[in-house]
């Protein structure tokens, strides 16, 4: 522990009824922090290293940063107040003056996507870290049952496979059909030298 702060990592990002449960924390406990869908998309995103076809929001912030050598030097989750959580971004500028540090006050949500982007470290004030309701069992309890359920998903296809039912067509585009796509075999090519 650091000065007071408690380092976290991101555990998983799962759906709920009204936007994303983010599950952070470390070996001693598990906590959630409750985010829009589109933020929970985006670190549900980085933390399995898929890119979009186009920049999302945090991808072009920190596109913007490295535009002006500004880099993402930690967060700090360091407050709770009325089930609402406050966070810290930490920047890092560098140039040929030397460097600066900015702290800058941001949602939880925002702070945690660009850390991850940046694969800067996360941290948690002790406060919040132990006033948290730790939910570390609802966490394995959640990942046990989809696991199962991809394991019992796994052996219906299987069964599926064993009943004699036609397997899935491989994703390789059209079917080509000889009769209309190629040339009969004793036709020459129409194609000219």
């Amino acid at each position: 522990m650091k000065n007071g702060l408690v380092p976290i990592q991101v555990h998983t990002v799962l759906p709920t009824p009204r936007g994303c449960a983010v599950f952070l924390g470390n070996d001693e406990k598990t906590f959630v922090i409750f985010v829009d869908s589109a933020v929970g998309q985006a670190i549900l995103m980085h933390l399995k290293g898929a890119k979009a076809e186009r920049p999302m929001t945090h991808e072009l912030i920190d596109h913007i940063f490295t535009g002006f050598g500004v880099t993402t030097e930690r967060v700090v989750i360091n407050d709770l107040k009325k089930d609402t959580y406050f966070a810290r971004l930490l920047l890092r500028q560098q140039n040929e003056l030397g460097a600066k540090i900015v702290e800058l006050d941001a949602r939880p949500s925002d702070c945690l996507a660009l850390a991850l982007s940046a694969k800067a470290p996360i941290f948690v004030a002790k406060h919040v870290f132990d006033a948290v309701q730790d939910r570390s069992d609802e966490l394995k309890e959640i990942s046990e049952t989809l696991a199962k359920g991809a394991t019992a998903l796994s052996e219906d296809e299987d069964d599926s496979e064993e009943e004699g039912e036609p397997p899935e067509p491989d994703d390789d585009g059209p079917a080509k059909n000889p009769d209309v796509d190629e040339p009969p075999p004793d036709e020459p090519s129409s194609s000219k030298a």
